[in-house]
């Protein structure tokens, strides 16, 4: 290997472990050794200490003794003349430097302004997003992270690198700078939308920041793959399935490509990039760096430089072994799941339809085939050049679709994803779906030339991309016309009604044949959900006609029919055909798992959960918490400490993972007394659910109950939750024990 970057790795981690023991000193002298020190909502402690050394950091006190652990993989800095043949003493000074910076990036969380990052910066990110993105990775719309550190040569170039991340669909994180610029400051001056929802997490300037990427990535396999940190072996496997899953890669950056070294990626950069070796993430750099061409740690080079900043993805893609698929849909504006989240402020609109402002809808329907023009595109009412800048105008989309094997049941799952279509163009914002669409076009999309026409046309080439073996021809009508959308909206509201009823009367006794899910499977490798009529998977976003629809598009995907077989316990929800397919498809892990139970051998939960439902013994009750809720919960720990007690697909009887729609569902918790027994839930939760809470209390005749259901208003401690229980009058306290 480089002489030059074994030498600067150490060099480097030395500098950075200095600083932190400099900074862990002033913080105990202005503290004490007993203050409190942690990242916001994470149940991983401080996770590089969590993932190398087994240690659950707490206190300041602790850091002391991970620096000591650190301190030990330091080695001394060889002379420039002195050629390394082995990784190793690099790779131990990129384990100490991980865990000082870790130390010193926790350090900024000791003031209230540390916590919510400053200006674009983001910094920590908790594990509801970690969550919220699991389902991203898990279902392959988000193929890969990138770690950007430092700058690109210009403005140009810089959004040019972030656009072709984004049309790939690659998450990118940004730390660090090259000569006081960073690529993150690049794209704010170019008016780039940084956040979760659009893939671009700048989490600081410094580069000690580049440590939550990684951090990110060892609590990834915690999470997703089930592994439990402790010793040596638990963190061998954690950085190997980082290495085999998790595809992330390094782009090190410098404003001047044709340098020799250090100007711009200093030692601590290569002590980083040591550091991220460790997971198995190569470094690819436009800058003119020594290179480490061997495999070995890393899956092919471990170092590649002098890649021009428009080749980077390409040779950065061929280094990690990422299989990446651009989508070329023939609009004027760049498309991809990076761009799935933007929004479009008021200020960059051009034009708006629906929201509170016009009316709007969309709708999908089948026809028989001689009434369906595969690729046409009408639009009845002005075109987006007949538009006049700033104001709202109304939308219909229909779409109208045809093919021998369509069903009826499969329009509510194909007209779901119209809304993630159009969303990932850029430039244009979608939200809701049916009837209360809000969509807007950016004046630079409108600049590139987008028109109304070309929401059709990515309407047809995604339908047909994706739902190509039940589909054979599509078109689409779009009006925007105020009098000619009226009708077609008032038949949509019937058609809508008309699947609800249909819908929700469907029950598990209904159906012979259960689906699973195991598209979470590429993270948690032991996680199995079956998905019924009545129970809707743990991450909210695949019902049971969802995974019929998608067995039909591909026989041997994530979703397979599950024959229930022979009933064993039809009150907790437990078949024989349905534990022997889990226990194949779990790889032996489980045996057997009721349906309908959050006591008895409960679901898995593998981290993409929506909510945690969980047993609140005092109240003899059951307490229901969504990822974005950050507080406290009565059971004494936030959202963040019980998913990590229960994610990685094993069963945790007393808490299970769900989504928000099984609330309302016949089957939630059936097994201990259903919806009577839910006794909390966050506020902003419980009116999200309301309508559909409300319904299902009407029909067993417990109007009253949805105001007796406490709140963190109300209740956060298990007294405060049972003053307010008995002053209700809630039914749980009457029920028979749970425990």
């Amino acid at each position: 290997m480089s002489k030059i970057i074994a030498t600067a790795a150490i060099r480097g981690a030395h500098k950075i472990f200095n600083q932190a023991e400099a900074a862990l000193a002033d913080a105990i002298s202005q503290h004490g050794k007993d203050t409190k020190v942690e990242y916001p909502n994470t149940a991983y402690y401080l996770p590089i200490m969590l993932l190398f050394l087994g240690q659950k950091v707490q206190t300041l006190g602790d850091l002391e003794e991970s620096l000591a652990e650190a301190r030990k993989l330091l080695h001394d800095i060889p002379p420039d003349d002195v050629w390394l043949p082995y990784l190793g003493d690099t790779l131990d000074s990129g384990v100490a430097t991980l865990i000082a910076e870790e130390t010193i990036e926790a350090l900024k969380y000791l003031n209230a302004a540390g916590k919510n990052g400053s200006g674009i910066w983001l910094g920590f990110t908790d594990d509801s997003i970690l969550r919220m993105q699991g389902i991203k990775l898990v279902d392959g719309r988000m193929p890969g992270f990138a770690a950007i550190v430092g700058a690109a040569p210009t403005n140009r170039e810089a959004v040019e690198l972030i656009r072709g991340l984004q049309e790939r669909n690659i998450l990118v994180f940004m730390a660090g700078h090259s000569g006081g610029r960073a690529i993150a400051e690049q794209l704010a001056e170019e008016g780039i939308d940084m956040n979760w929802d659009t893939f671009l997490v700048p989490y600081g300037k410094e580069i000690t920041s580049a440590v939550h990427a990684l951090n990110f990535a060892a609590r990834s396999a915690m999470t997703f793959g089930g592994v439990a940190p402790g010793g040596i072996k638990e963190a061998r496997e954690i950085l190997l399935y980082n290495k085999e899953r998790v595809k992330a890669f390094v782009l090190a950056l410098g404003e001047d490509p044709g340098v020799n070294s250090g100007q711009y990626l200093t030692d601590e950069k290569y002590a980083t990039a040591a550091g991220a070796i460790n997971f198995g993430f190569p470094v690819i750099s436009n800058v003119n760096i020594p290179e480490i061409l061997p495999t070995g740690i890393c899956t092919y080079e471990h170092v590649v430089a002098n890649v021009p900043v428009a080749d980077i993805i390409t040779r950065a893609a061929e280094v990690r072994g990422l299989t990446i698929k651009i989508e070329k849909i023939p609009i004027p504006v760049p498309y991809g799941a990076g761009f799935e989240g933007e929004r479009v402020r008021k200020e960059d609109m051009f034009v708006q339809f629906g929201g509170k402002y016009t009316e709007a809808f969309e709708l999908l329907r089948m026809k028989p085939m001689d009434q369906v023009e595969d690729g046409k595109i009408e639009v009845i009412g002005p075109e987006a050049d007949q538009m006049t800048e700033g104001e709202a105008y109304p939308l219909g989309i229909l779409v109208e679709v045809a093919g021998r094997k369509f069903q009826d049941d499969f329009e509510s799952v194909v007209e779901r994803r119209v809304h993630e279509y159009i969303s990932c163009a850029n430039g244009v914002f979608h939200m809701g779906q049916r009837s209360i669409i809000w969509v807007r076009i950016s004046k630079e999309a409108r600049a590139k030339g987008f028109k109304i026409a070309h929401l059709g046309t990515i309407l047809i080439a995604k339908i047909h991309n994706d739902f190509s073996s039940i589909l054979d021809r599509v078109q689409v009508k779009i009006i925007t016309d105020p009098a000619k959308i009226k009708a077609p909206l008032e038949e949509a509201k019937k058609i809508y009604s008309h699947r609800d009823d249909r819908i929700a009367g469907m029950t598990d006794e209904d159906v012979e044949d259960f689906y699973s899910c195991v598209l979470c499977q590429s993270y948690a490798p032991n996680h199995v959900c079956i998905v019924t009529p009545e129970r809707l998977g743990l991450c909210g976003a695949y019902t049971w006609l969802d995974c019929k629809a998608s067995h039909q598009i591909d026989k041997h995907g994530p979703n397979e029919p599950v024959p229930k077989g022979e009933c064993i316990d039809a009150c907790k929800g437990q078949w024989r055909n349905v534990n022997a397919y889990i226990s194949t498809k779990s790889h032996g892990n489980l045996e057997r798992f009721n349906a309908y139970s959050i006591l008895e051998e409960p679901m898995t939960s593998c981290g993409c959960f929506e909510c945690i439902a969980a047993i609140v013994p005092e109240a003899n009750g059951i307490m229901v918490v969504d990822r974005e809720f950050a507080g406290m919960t009565p059971v004494g720990m936030k959202f963040s400490t019980l998913a990590g007690q229960i994610g990685g697909g094993t069963q945790t009887p007393g808490f299970v993972g769900i989504g928000k729609l099984y609330i309302s569902s016949a089957k939630f918790v059936s097994a201990e007394g259903g919806i009577e027994r839910v006794v909390w839930m966050p506020k902003a939760l419980k009116e999200e659910i309301a309508d559909r809470v409300k319904e299902r209390l009407k029909k067993i005749g417990k109007e009253d109950l949805f105001d007796k259901i406490a709140t963190e208003e109300q209740a956060e401690t298990p007294d405060q939750l049972i003053e307010f229980l008995t002053r209700v009058e809630h039914p749980a306290l009457a029920l028979a024990p749970l425990l």
